[in-house]
C-alpha cells in the first residue's frame, strides 16, 4: 500500500524562524499485513504545536523530547480510526490517539502505544494576555475571560494593574521574554508560576526553561513565588479521567473550544509556520481525512 508522509527536509537553525519548506510531503509503502499486538489506523486529526520547534533543532535540549531526524517522519499528537487490529483490547472502529503520531495519512502502530478515547477551579479573576483584538474579543465575549490584553498594542504593565489591581496570583507561562518579566513583577507573594512553553524563545539559542533576568529572579526570590514546569507527559495517568472531565464540561457548556483547522497532509508545514507566528486562533489542527468524523 502506497501512503504520503510528511518528513523534516531541513533545520532552521537554533535562531532561524521555521519556514514551511522545513518539510517535504513524499509516498512511502506501508506494508499490507500487520503483525500480532499492531494496529493499521487511518490518520483523521495531526496537531500542530510550539513545543514542536525544539524538535527542528539537532539538540531539543531537553530529556523528554527527542529531535526529529532529516527525511525521517515527523510525529506529534494525533487522533485516528483503527481500519485492522491485531491487539486484543483494540478492534476496528476505535478512535484512538498517541502522543507520537506519526505524519502520515495511514500508519501501523503498536497497540500498546495507543490511548483508546473513552466516550472550573476557583479562580475569581481570569485575565488573558494575546496579540490581536480579535483574540482578545474572544476571549472575553465568548471564553469566559474578564478581561484581555493585546500586548501588541496596549502598555502591558498599566492594562494588567487595571485588569489584576490585587496582583496576580498564579501565572500559565506559555510565552516567556519581556511578557513574563512584566506579569511576574506583579504576583503576590507565595504565588506560582505554571512553566508550559516558552514560545517568545524558541527560536534562539538559550537553554529550557530560558533564565530569568537577576531583576526578576530577585522579585521571585523575595516573593517566594514558585516557577514549575508542566510536563504532561508526566501525567499519562489522569490522560483518561482528564478526558473525561473536560468533555463534561464541554456538554454543560461550562468549556469553549476554539480551533483553527487546516485541511490536507501537504499543509502541516504551513500550518506549523502559521502556528508559530500567530496565525491560529485556537488549537491549531490540520484534518488528514474528511470521510469520518469524530
Amino acid at each position: 500500500m502506497i501512503v504520503q508522509r510528511v518528513v523534516l527536509n531541513s533545520r532552521p537553525g537554533k535562531n532561524g524562524n521555521p519556514v514551511a519548506e522545513n518539510f517535504r510531503m513524499e509516498e512511502v509503502y506501508l506494508p499490507d499485513d500487520i503483525n500480532e499486538g499492531q494496529v493499521q489506523v487511518k490518520t483523521l486529526y495531526l496537531s500542530v504545536d510550539p513545543y514542536m520547534r525544539c524538535r527542528m533543532n539537532e539538540d531539543t535540549g531537553t530529556d523528554y523530547i527527542t529531535p526529529w531526524q532529516l527525511s525521517q517522519v515527523v510525529d506529534g499528537g494525533g487522533i485516528g480510526i483503527i481500519e485492522e487490529s491485531k491487539h486484543t483490547n483494540l478492534t476496528k472502529g476505535d478512535f484512538v490517539t498517541s502522543f507520537y503520531w506519526p505524519w502520515q495519512t495511514k500508519v501501523i502502530l503498536d497497540g500498546n502505544s495507543l490511548e483508546k478515547i473513552g466516550h472550573l477551579l476557583g479562580c475569581s479573576r481570569v485575565v488573558g494576555i494575546c496579540g490581536t483584538h480579535e483574540k482578545c474579543f474572544l476571549l472575553t465575549s465568548e471564553l469566559g475571560f474578564d478581561a484581555a490584553i493585546n500586548y501588541k498594542k496596549d502598555n502591558v504593565a498599566e492594562q494588567l494593574r487595571e485588569s489584576c489591581p490585587a496582583g496576580v496570583d498564579v501565572y500559565f507561562d506559555n510565552v516567556g521574554g519581556n511578557i513574563s518579566d512584566t506579569v511576574i513583577s506583579q504576583m503576590n507573594e507565595n504565588s506560582h508560576i505554571i512553566l508550559c512553553g516558552q514560545i517568545s524563545q524558541y527560536n534562539k539559542d538559550v537553554p529550557y526553561p530560558p533564565p530569568l533576568s537577576p531583576a526578576v529572579e530577585a522579585i521571585q526570590k523575595e516573593r517566594n513565588i514558585t516557577r514549575e514546569r508542566f510536563l504532561v507527559l508526566n501525567y499519562k495517568d489522569k490522560f483518561e479521567p482528564g478526558i473525561l472531565q473536560l468533555s463534561q464540561w464541554f456538554k454543560e457548556g461550562k468549556l469553549k473550544i476554539k480551533e483553527t483547522v487546516i485541511n490536507g497532509l501537504e499543509n502541516m508545514g504551513a500550518a506549523f509556520q502559521s502556528m508559530m507566528t500567530g496565525g491560529n486562533i485556537g488549537k491549531q489542527i490540520v484534518c488528514i481525512s474528511e470521510e469520518i468524523s469524530l
